[in-house]
């Protein structure tokens, strides 16, 4: 098929290769434009982009979606369909509905649970222990359209969001052109969406990522999880920020029934740090991240920091 493609971050990739190995034409790949780096504010391509010009491949950046401009850009390259794949933008009904075929779209979840930008991260800070991916023709509502196909898979009890995005990147790619071969011999049935099961899965904030300790020690597990890489989930520790990139529930502390606070440091091992947590529940942290330093294994922190048993991790400087 005559194929415009959309997509920004690495997610979106193996869709695009899968795509041009099937054979498909890629008339124009369209993609978010370039930004600040988040270190030196360089300006940096997105991952799509530059996939795409290393294949010689034709890359548009609208600033204004919406724009007359773009719209003619579209409507003269006379694509069949408008394949979406993480873009990061809603689109406009008139390009929605431009191609003959319509425009579909790869989601990371198994909607219409976890509609919005974030269903990945969202799915494991929930806890969920399966989600997927579901292709569907695209309306003008938020992750509403009519389902086309849908692949479940389990999430990993130690997976984090980066690790399960990276695995379905792949399973979606397949589900795409498996929907695309579909909609071509016209074997496809779009079912609607129940909305009364929906979900939301906003974007996430840099505020996103702190720990609330009160929480029991599965809920941190998978918020930690759930907000690596970005925005990361950390706390506070000797008055500065310190990310938390791995850790593991604790049901083996023994600490002498006496009274312990959230966030409180109870005991320390070789390798972790092992805090109290709300639900008289605790976490064994592994990883850390301090503020303006490289990341850390837990000896490596406890060598260099010295934490103690009763300080209290979550009290900011302010």
């Amino acid at each position: 098929m005559k194929i415009i493609f959309m997509g920004t971050p690495e997610f979106a990739i193996p869709s695009l290769e899968k795509l041009l190995a099937e054979g498909h034409k890629i008339l124009q790949v369209i993609s978010q434009p370039d930004k600040p780096s988040s270190r030196g504010r360089k300006i940096s391509m997105p991952p799509v982009k530059r996939y795409a010009l290393e294949r010689e491949l034709p890359v548009y950046q609208p600033e204004k979606i919406k724009s007359d401009n773009f719209y003619e850009l579209l409507r003269q390259l006379q694509p069949e369909i408008i394949v979406v794949v993480a873009f990061g933008r809603i689109l406009p009904a008139r390009i929605i509905y431009l191609p003959a075929r319509g425009s579909v779209n790869l989601h990371a979840s198994l909607l219409p649970k976890y509609r919005g930008a974030a269903p990945i991260n969202w799915a494991i800070i929930k806890g969920e222990k399966e989600t997927g991916c579901t292709t569907m023709l695209i309306d003008e509502g938020m992750d509403t359209g009519d389902i086309l196909l849908k692949e479940k898979v389990s999430i990993e009890p130690q997976e984090n969001a980066l690790e399960l995005s990276k695995r379905l990147s792949k399973i979606g790619a397949e589900l795409l052109c498996q929907t695309l071969k579909g909609l071509e011999k016209g074997n496809l049935s779009p079912v609607k969406q129940d909305d009364s099961l929906a979900t939301y899965a906003p974007m996430l904030k840099k505020e996103d990522g702190l720990i609330d300790w009160s929480l029991d020690a599965i809920s941190i597990f998978n918020h930690i999880r759930g907000m690596f890489p970005w925005p990361g989930s950390y706390t506070y520790f000797r008055g500065s920020w310190l990310k938390l990139l791995r850790a593991q529930p604790n049901e083996e502390v023994a600490i002498n029934k006496r009274p312990v606070k959230p966030g409180e440091i109870v005991s320390l091992t070789r390798d972790s740090i092992i805090v109290a947590c709300g639900q008289d529940s605790f976490l064994s942290l592994l990883q850390f991240q301090p503020q303006n330093r490289s990341v850390m294994s837990g000896r490596d922190f406890i060598n260099g920091y010295r934490p103690s048993v009763e300080e209290l991790l979550g009290e900011s400087s302010c």
